[in-house]
C-alpha cells in the first residue's frame, strides 16, 4: 500500500478521524487532506455555545496541532477548493489549478448553512453559524445593551440566544413554526425549554414568519409576514443546514439529500468514500437511509470509512447521540424519535433533571435527557441494544433502570 494514495476533501470532524483510524491501522500510504477554510480543522459545536462567551481561546478550538499532521506524514493543502472531481481518471482539480490523483477519496465535506432568502438578507450585521470566521465576527458584535433578533429556534438558535442572554443583550427569537427545537424534540420538551428562555427575559415568538430585513446598510429591524417590526443591532440566523454535495453531483455520484452511501460509506462508486453531515446512510434504527448533523456521526462514519479502504468490511450500526448545552442546562439526545408513539416523562418536567423516552409498540427509539446523563446513557444502551421496555418501568423514579439492561 506504500503508494497508495488516499485525499480527503473537507477539513473537519470526520477528516481528523479518518487520518488517525488509517495511521492507527498502518495505512502506509500518502495521505492528502484538501480544506476550503484557512485553519486546520477545528471543533464546530463550540463556536454556538463556549466560544461565544469569549472564555475559550481559539487554540482550544482546533482538533488537532500541526504536529499531527507532520507526525502522521499528512500533506494539508489548505484556503483550497476542490473545483472538479472526474472519478474515470480518478483527478480532483483544486482551484488553484493543480490536479491530484486519488487511488481512494474520502468526501467529508460537510454542510453549509441554509440562507434566508428574503429582501435585506445581505445588509450588514446579518450572521450564520457555521465557520470560526462566523462566530468572531459575532462575538465582536456582541455588546451589552444590543438588541439582537435571532432567527430560528433549533440548537444553534437557542444555544446563541442562551449566551447572549447571559451577556446581556436583549434577545428576541422568530420562530416559523409552532415550537422550539420541534424537530427533535416532544412539545413537553419544547414547552420546557421555552419557559427557561423566558426566565431569563428571551421573548420567543413562534408560528412568526420574517418576511425582510430593514436598514440602510446595516440591519436595523426585522419585519415579520403581518408587518410587525423588531428593531435590531444585529441578527443571527439559524435555520438549519444542507449537505455540501456539489462536488459529487456534479461529478455524477448519486446524491438524494446528501451523498448516498452504504453501510460501509462506499458511494457507488467504491473508489469513493463519504462520511459526515455530506452523506445519507441506512439506518439500523429507522431502516431506512438517513442524513445526521453531529459529530458522533462525523467521528463513527470516518472509522467506517477508513476500515473499508483498509478491506475491513464493518457496517456501520451505530446509536447517533447529539448534545445542547443552553443556559446551565445540557440536553442530551440518543437515538432518533421519528415515528413514535408514547412518550414517557421520568421526573417532573418543571424542573431538572428529568428525561423523556419515545416508545413504539414497547420499543425504545430515542431519549432526551436533560441533565441527567446516567438517564441518557442507559438510554443508549437500551436502544443500541433493542430491548423491549414497558413505559410504566421508565416512569417509576424508584426503579435504576440499569436493572433494565441486558448483561
Amino acid at each position: 500500500m506504500a503508494t497508495e494514495h488516499f485525499v480527503i476533501v473537507g477539513g473537519g470532524q470526520a477528516a481528523v478521524q479518518a487520518i488517525q483510524t488509517l495511521r492507527q491501522n498502518k495505512f502506509d500510504g500518502r495521505i492528502t487532506l484538501v480544506g476550503e477554510e484557512n485553519y486546520l480543522p477545528y471543533q464546530r459545536p463550540p463556536l454556538s455555545k463556549k466560544y461565544l462567551t469569549g472564555n475559550l481561546e481559539r487554540d482550544r478550538l482546533f482538533l488537532r496541532p500541526l504536529t499531527f499532521y507532520e507526525k502522521n506524514c499528512v500533506s494539508v493543502e489548505l484556503g483550497i477548493r476542490a473545483k472538479q472531481l472526474d472519478p474515470d481518471l480518478r483527478h480532483l482539480t483544486l482551484d488553484d489549478g493543480r490536479t491530484l490523483h486519488y487511488d481512494r477519496m474520502l468526501l467529508a465535506t460537510g454542510s453549509r448553512v441554509r440562507r434566508l432568502g428574503v429582501p435585506g438578507a445581505d445588509l450588514l450585521g446579518i450572521h450564520y453559524v457555521r465557520t470560526m470566521v462566523d462566530a468572531d465576527a459575532i462575538l465582536s458584535s456582541m455588546e451589552t445593551g444590543s438588541r439582537l433578533v435571532v432567527v430560528g429556534a433549533g440548537y444553534i438558535g437557542l444555544e446563541v440566544a442562551a449566551i447572549s442572554a447571559l451577556r446581556g443583550l436583549e434577545v428576541t427569537i422568530l420562530e416559523a413554526v409552532d415550537r422550539v427545537m420541534a424537530r427533535v424534540v416532544c412539545p413537553e420538551v419544547s414547552q420546557f425549554y421555552l419557559d427557561y428562555h423566558a426566565r431569563a427575559n428571551v421573548e420567543i415568538r413562534c408560528n412568526t414568519v420574517v418576511s425582510r430585513f430593514i436598514g440602510g446598510e446595516r440591519v436595523k429591524a426585522v419585519e415579520i409576514s403581518d408587518g410587525q417590526r423588531f428593531p435590531c443591532d444585529l441578527v443571527i440566523v439559524g435555520i438549519g443546514v444542507v449537505p455540501e454535495v456539489g462536488l459529487a453531483a456534479e461529478a455524477g455520484i448519486a446524491c438524494k439529500n446528501g451523498i448516498l452511501v452504504d453501510e460501509f460509506a462506499r458511494t457507488e462508486d467504491y473508489k469513493i468514500l463519504a462520511a459526515g453531515d455530506c452523506t445519507n446512510h441506512p439506518s439500523r434504527l429507522l431502516g431506512k437511509h438517513v442524513r445526521l448533523e453531529s459529530v458522533q456521526n462525523a467521528i463513527d462514519q470516518a472509522k467506517t470509512a477508513s476500515i473499508t479502504h483498509l478491506g475491513m468490511l464493518e457496517p456501520y450500526a451505530v446509536t447517533p447521540w447529539f448534545w445542547s448545552d443552553q443556559y446551565d442546562l445540557k440536553l442530551q439526545i440518543a437515538g432518533l424519535s421519528e415515528g413514535y408513539e408514547q412518550v414517557v416523562i421520568r421526573g417532573t418536567p418543571s424542573k431538572v433533571p428529568f428525561a423523556v423516552f419515545y416508545l413504539r409498540s414497547g420499543q425504545l427509539l430515542a431519549v432526551n435527557a436533560i441533565n441527567s446523563p446516567k438517564d441518557f446513557l442507559i438510554g443508549k444502551k437500551l436502544i443500541s441494544a433493542k430491548t423491549p421496555v414497558h413505559a410504566e418501568l421508565l416512569a417509576d423514579e424508584k426503579i435504576d433502570l440499569t436493572s433494565l439492561i441486558d448483561n
